[in-house]
């Protein structure tokens, strides 16, 4: 299999200045980053040709490499890998120590209503929550340091062939990261260090949340090497009892009878309160009608808007 063209990969000239190449692979890697759910093969691409693109050095054998194949290049022992570089360029690394260690999140997904967004009503939440196994602290046992990776939960490998030879971090096989091994394992929970039970929490609904919105409730989700990380309330919007909200506007779908078709004017529910509207002039189900100001107001002033529908059953001769 052929190796990849640097500059292509980078979507730069082979002429680019190195400021040019910088702005590129800055782009790139936090596109495709997988801390932000990027590919992690795709950023280890970007990365190693930034490794070469990046250096002038580098660069300049790489380029006579590419005009005469026979000439060899070598990228390998000294260089950066791909850690070193994220964090040269954005303060921060891919594993390792060099990594400032996260919180872990819960995410759990909460349904509710049009008309809960709208009036922010109080929602208990029931939920899995592990929390700190109290026999052995959270540790899950008498932990001892991996010995293939020293404790550092990842070991350096080489990869590629003889011309285009690197080295890479990855998590240690022996460990699977962690960066211990145990001696003797807590009875109590397992060696999970953590005990599951249900937990239930009170919050208020924000005005205007849609669809997919997030919040986070700091320190209520599991817990995971000797800390708590953050409850992530993700929230599923159910279009129910005729409501329906695109953007900052209220959707009613009102249903008329032959009855109601004839009333010179109909009431529509509201989260505030019942509305009195005055029938249109020209009943047209194609044109919804406005009521001004009567939406959501978060972050602006929307509308509401009734849509008129036509249903009855006809009478059997």
């Amino acid at each position: 299999m052929s190796n990849p063209n640097y500059y292509d990969v980078l979507g730069i000239q082979e002429q680019a200045t190195q400021e040019e190449i910088k702005k590129a692979y800055r782009k790139l890697a936090i596109e495709h980053h997988p801390d932000k759910g990027g590919d992690e093969n795709r950023f280890k691409e970007i990365a190693n040709a930034y490794g070469v693109l990046g250096d002038e050095g580098k660069r300049k054998q790489y380029d006579q490499q590419k005009n005469n194949p026979f000439a060899g290049f070598n990228n390998g022992g000294g260089g950066q890998s791909m850690e070193d570089l994220f964090a040269q360029m954005f303060g921060g690394g891919m594993g390792g120590q060099r990594r400032q260690r996260q919180k872990p999140e819960k995410l759990v997904d909460v349904s509710i209503t049009v008309v809960d967004s709208f009036k922010s009503n109080p929602k208990n939440i029931v939920y899995n929550r592990k929390h700190q196994c109290g026999d052995c602290s959270g540790q899950g046992g008498e932990r001892q340091p991996c010995t293939q990776c020293g404790g550092q939960g990842v070991i350096n490998q080489r990869v590629g062939n003889s011309m285009f030879m690197q080295m890479m971090t990855v998590e240690c096989p022996s460990c699977r990261g962690k960066g211990h091994t145990f001696k003797t394992t807590c009875h109590s929970c397992s060696g999970e260090g953590t005990k599951p039970s249900m937990e239930q929490i009170n919050i208020k609904i924000p005005h205007g949340i849609d669809n997919g919105q997030i919040i986070k409730i700091q320190g209520k989700g599991d817990f995971h090497e000797n800390m708590y990380g953050d409850l992530v309330i993700r929230f599923n919007l159910q279009s129910t009892d005729n409501f329906e909200k695109h953007g900052l506007d209220l959707i009613y779908n009102k249903f008329f009878n032959l009855e109601e078709l004839q009333s010179d004017s109909f009431e529509i529910p509201h989260p505030d309160g019942t509305i009195s509207i005055k029938a249109p002039q020209e009943f047209d189900t194609t044109k919804p009608l406005r009521v001004k100001s009567k939406g959501f107001k978060n972050g602006g002033l929307g509308d509401m808007y009734v849509k008129l529908n036509v249903k009855f059953i006809r009478k059997q001769n």
